[in-house]
């Protein structure tokens, strides 16, 4: 019986290693991207910087996850993850639209700059993760 179980942990750990791969490439990429840099803002202990990377983050990690459980193989997986980043970037640069100042903003710590671009990337990652589901 517990060799049964034990049959998908080959996939299991193929995805879940592919995934975290996925995930810190494409943190490391959207630190790039962005005008400030996320990783020492919030080494630096400021705390807008870590609610717009966490929402980041998780907007990110949710439309991978619903790739994960529809995907017929690992390209197909990848290609979704890329999608999923592609759409964060998106967001970050229409959150930037209506709000010009927003890297300034969080480099000075002003909390709602954080709140709102993390809530956009969380929105835009649920929407993403419910119509992955295919």
């Amino acid at each position: 019986m517990i060799l049964d179980s034990l049959q998908g942990f080959v996939p299991f750990a193929l995805y879940f290693s592919l995934g975290y791969l996925l995930t810190v490439t494409f943190l490391f990429i959207y630190s790039k991207v962005t005008p400030h840099c996320e990783w020492t803002l919030v080494k630096a202990g400021n705390t807008t910087a870590a609610i717009g990377f966490a929402g980041t983050l998780i907007g990110f990690v949710l439309p991978i996850a619903s790739a994960a459980i529809n995907a017929v193989s690992l390209l197909d997986f990848v290609v979704w993850a890329v999608i999923a980043g592609v759409m964060q970037l998106v967001t970050f640069f229409m959150v930037r639209l209506y709000m010009p100042a927003l890297s300034e903003k969080i480099e000075q710590g002003k909390l709602s700059a954080g709140l709102f671009l993390g809530a956009a990337s969380l929105a835009t990652g649920i929407l993403n993760a419910a119509c992955m589901t295919y």
